[in-house]
């Protein structure tokens, strides 16, 4: 007899422990509004109709490829008294040659700082050839600019990071940092900054900010916003199976139903899924623009992969972020025979 109680003590502290589970899971509150509305309808809650998130492609497979130039074969020996000679030898070392795309932009742009005094004292000293060469190796890097700052940027590692997914979490995005965003941002003045002819960069700065970016929570901004939609989707899937039986209310015929759904409406998707919905919706316009904006500064480079990536990110976000008022929308023409 005792062992039954223990046995039974136990199930139930199994079912107590799912329960929290359940309920502190990032669906409970979608899946607690559909069931009541469900209820209320008399219609059972649809199947979810997940939506495939695109992934980004491989950093290895966005790489932009970087000409090089005769700067490449230049002795640096030979451009003596000029700071750049030191930025060249650190260029054409072999660490310089296996410098990840961070780095090597940091590089390019120091020369970029740099050469034109040494152009200038080359030429007064009469070394009109290596004057010439670097010359041409500054006209071609401030060419490359734009694909330098995107391998460092939108197709690096950390800006792979910032997209990849992660598991959904409740107290998202109550728990996001802002340290993210400021980064984006920084990342987005500095480039407009380079390109704009001005090529000074503070290295650790720069470093700092990719590693924030590379931690920051766009793959969990989108799969939440995604969960949202295919929640609220099963909703209206609901809402129309209904609707396929007749009106809710038919002239003086006005059902239970009809007095409790409002109250569902209002306490279940307006008291506890819209501000879920205004949060999500706060940060995806706190996250999304700094980004944006850099990939508009560089939309010359951008190759054809990423584009396609992007054209289809932007689409299902624009899905998913009007996926509440959608909802409100067909709970309203629902409810329009009641008024």
């Amino acid at each position: 007899m005792r062992k039954k109680i223990q046995a039974v003590a136990s199930t139930v502290a199994i079912i107590l422990i799912l329960g929290a589970c359940s309920a502190g899971s990032p669906d409970a509150v979608y899946q607690n509004y559909l069931e009541r509305l469900g209820r209320t309808l008399a219609t059972p809650v649809p199947d979810l109709a997940p939506t495939v998130l695109p992934h980004r492609p491989r950093t290895g497979d966005l790489k932009l490829m970087i000409t090089p130039g005769k700067l490449d074969a230049l002795d640096f020996l030979a451009i003596s008294g000029c700071a750049v000679q030191v930025t060249i030898g650190k260029r054409n070392s072999s660490l310089g040659r296996m410098a990840k795309p961070s780095q090597r932009l940091l590089l390019e742009l120091e020369y970029l700082a740099l050469a034109p005094e040494c152009i200038t004292y080359q030429r007064q000293q009469g070394r009109a050839e290596i004057a010439d060469a670097l010359q041409e190796a500054w006209q071609m890097k401030k060419q490359q600019l734009p694909k330098l700052i995107f391998n460092a940027t939108l197709g690096s590692p950390e800006y792979r990071g910032f997209w990849r997914a992660r598991a959904l979490d409740s107290s998202y995005p109550a728990n996001s940092s802002s340290g993210v965003i400021t980064s984006l941002e920084a990342v987005n003045v500095l480039a407009g900054r380079w390109l704009s002819g001005d090529y000074s960069a503070d290295n650790l700065e720069f470093e700092l900010h990719l590693s924030e970016i590379a931690a920051g929570d766009g793959g969990i901004l989108l799969s939440s916003l995604g969960r949202q939609n295919d929640w609220l989707d099963a909703g209206n899937r609901l809402l129309v199976q209904r609707l396929d039986r007749g009106p809710l209310c038919s002239g003086a015929l006005r059902p239970d139903a009809a007095e409790i759904l409002p109250n569902v409406v209002s306490r279940y998707f307006i008291g506890e899924i819209q501000p879920l919905s205004a949060a999500l919706g706060q940060r995806y316009n706190q996250l999304l623009p700094p980004l944006e904006q850099l990939e508009v500064r560089l939309n010359g480079v951008l190759p054809a992969s990423y584009l396609d990536w992007q054209r289809q990110r932007n689409a299902l976000l624009e899905t998913f972020y009007s996926a509440p008022r959608r909802h409100v929308e067909k709970l309203q023409a629902d409810l329009a025979p009641c008024a």
